[in-house]
């Protein structure tokens, strides 16, 4: 998965960047340099979780909202 973050200032970067470092994440920064490059790779990600999506969807892998909405009911009614 990737993930674009556009900060507002250079302590909300520091903060950022601190904290994927905490938890050993790899990741990229000041990638303004070969912004296109990244833009065109994250729209060929997107498509292909989208094709990926469609897939599953043909296959029967999905959830139905009738599904959904008994599972709201019956929570609520445990709650």
């Amino acid at each position: 998965m990737s993930v674009l973050v556009n900060t507002k200032n250079e302590q909300e970067e520091k903060v950022l960047l601190a904290f994927l470092d905490s938890l050993r994440y790899n990741y990229q920064a000041d990638v303004e340099k070969n912004a296109d490059e990244l833009n065109i790779a994250f729209i060929d990600q997107y498509n292909a979780e989208i094709e990926q999506a469609d897939a599953a969807i043909e296959a029967g892998s999905f959830v139905s909202h009738e599904d959904v909405e008994q599972l709201f009911k019956n929570r609520r009614k445990a709650l």
